[in-house]
């Protein structure tokens, strides 16, 4: 429950203790009102010149977390594992989700019917946060592709040693993909771990052209390097 506002910082009670809400933990636009019931994540507990506090917050990825847990059973008991979470708090959030038991569907599960539990996880972040549940999947390609959802029918060109991606997105869909000021894409590579790079499918040729030249040049390089060298030397004993 809100208790008291001191200069930016909202003051929680949290039952046995208070807890501190910096600015920072908060969710963007979201206004707070004295005696207000809401949901926290507790942070840590951090030093501070008037001493300890309890760090709480309503933008950590870990509320979302929370939520999921309360409000699915399927996740509560284990049958469906939350992989990984990726949040712009107050905006939008994307969530990877696996099954661990055979005939569970874990993104139904934390849909529900009609919408009604992960309507209910909305409903306590306020409201206005939209949250995309895609399926992990052990296969790179097929998760960046389900990330990058709502787009469809897209080509992905991996490395994995560099954690690049070039996504080829047909043009009609390049502004589903890159999201309202790149949010999108921005958590799709926060999800996966990858450096997700969009391109229009019109430019798949010329770019895996070019990936194959980049590629190849290194290697002529290390080969005429030694003739070079030679070369010099024989130069060098003509002149004596």
């Amino acid at each position: 429950m809100v208790l008291r506002f001191d200069g930016q910082n909202v003051i929680i009670d949290i039952g046995r203790a208070e807890g501190v809400m910096p600015p920072l933990e908060q969710i963007p636009n979201e206004h707070y009102r004295l005696n207000q019931r809401l949901t926290f994540y507790i942070e840590g507990i951090r030093p501070t010149p008037r001493g300890e506090e309890i760090i709480v917050s309503r933008a950590h990825k870990g509320l979302i977390d929370g939520l999921f847990h309360r409000e699915v059973p399927e996740v509560a008991n284990n049958a469906v594992e939350i992989k990984e979470i990726a949040r712009e708090a107050g905006a939008r959030t994307k969530i990877a989700v696996a099954s661990t038991q055979t005939g569970v569907d874990p993104v139904g599960s934390c849909v529900g019917q009609k919408g009604v539990r992960v309507q209910a996880v909305i409903g306590e972040l306020g409201g206005m946060e939209k949250i995309d549940i895609i399926q992990w999947n052990q296969d790179q390609k097929l998760y960046i592709q389900a990330a990058l959802s709502p787009a469809k029918d897209i080509e992905v060109v991996l490395n994995e040693k560099k954690k690049t991606v070039i996504a080829f997105v047909p043009d009609e869909q390049l502004s589903l993909a890159i999201g309202k000021d790149g949010q999108n894409v921005r958590l799709a590579a926060k999800l996966t771990g990858f450096k997700i790079d969009i391109k229009p499918k019109s430019e798949a040729g010329k770019e895996v052209k070019k990936e194959e030249i980049e590629i190849e040049k290194p290697k002529k390089e290390k080969k005429a390097a030694p003739k070079k060298s030679t070369a010099k030397i024989k130069k060098a004993e003509k002149n004596e």
